[in-house]
């Protein structure tokens, strides 16, 4: 997908915790790719991981905001079915010294089926995973 990247759990915690140091980071490479048309994709993983953990570092509000934004557009969700299980069991077991987690495996399937390799992440998995061909993810937090 052209101008499309997938967001990890964490640029989504910082737009949301001021007080993480990805914060403003995070909130201008966003938006300003967004700005210039450009699609962000996301499972749901990677939702209620940053869900779950912007509402215990910051606070309930805080977690309806991020849900609201959400619903408004700020991200789009990559309908991960019951077939991409397989994948994401071998993505794990292959990443299984990292560990590699149910969300970064189900953002990896996304990006192979859609024939995504930029990603928004500020955990170094994303230097490490690789798509077919061993072709390596642009990462635009870098």
């Amino acid at each position: 997908m052209k101008n499309t990247a997938i967001v990890d759990a964490g640029p989504l915690i910082a737009l949301f915790d001021q007080s993480d140091h990805y914060h403003q980071k995070a909130k201008q490479r966003l938006e300003t790719y967004r700005k210039d048309n450009g699609i962000l994709i996301t499972t749901w993983p990677a939702v209620a991981e940053a869900a779950h953990l912007i509402r215990h570092r910051v606070h309930f509000q805080a977690q309806l905001d991020f849900l609201e934004w959400i619903s408004l557009g700020g991200v789009e969700f990559f309908p991960l079915e019951r077939d991409h299980l397989s994948r994401v069991i071998q993505l794990q077991s292959q990443y299984s010294n990292l560990p590699m987690d149910l969300a970064d495996a189900t953002l990896v399937v996304t990006a192979e089926i859609s024939n995504i390799d930029k990603v928004f992440s500020i955990d170094r998995d994303f230097s490490i995973y690789h798509l077919p061909v061993k072709k390596h993810f642009h990462n635009l937090m870098k």
